[in-house]
């Protein structure tokens, strides 16, 4: 359960986070890794970019209710302001946060859980 508190800190923090559930044998999440790569270099720092293996965090990934992976989720003080199952273009996924954080263009670090 220290694993969910931790992400609960993080997600609540003052700091946008776009999450990654993604899952070590899913090819599509396979696929996605390198475009969230991208994206994390285009936001620069203003989004934390994290990764939540869903099959080491079951509890996260079930308060969540992720049912399919890979499955993105931009959380801001807490809540989410946008979820997406599936892989996307870099530059759909950039819209969707410029969309939910106006001014979001300098920002980003990727972490692994």
């Amino acid at each position: 359960m220290a694993e969910i508190a931790k992400f609960k800190d993080l997600v609540h923090g003052d700091h946008p986070v776009l999450v990654d559930f993604y899952a070590t044998w899913c090819g599509p999440c396979k696929a996605l890794a390198p475009i969230l790569q991208d994206v994390a270099k285009s936001l620069d720092g203003c989004v934390r970019v994290i990764k939540i293996d869903v099959d080491r965090n079951p509890a996260i990934s079930n308060a969540y209710e992720v049912q399919g992976v890979p499955t993105l989720a931009l959380f801001s003080e807490g809540k989410i302001l946008w979820r997406q199952s599936g892989v996307l273009p870099a530059s759909a996924i950039l819209d969707q946060v410029k969309n939910h954080l106006p001014g979001s263009t300098s920002g980003a670090r990727t972490t692994k859980a």
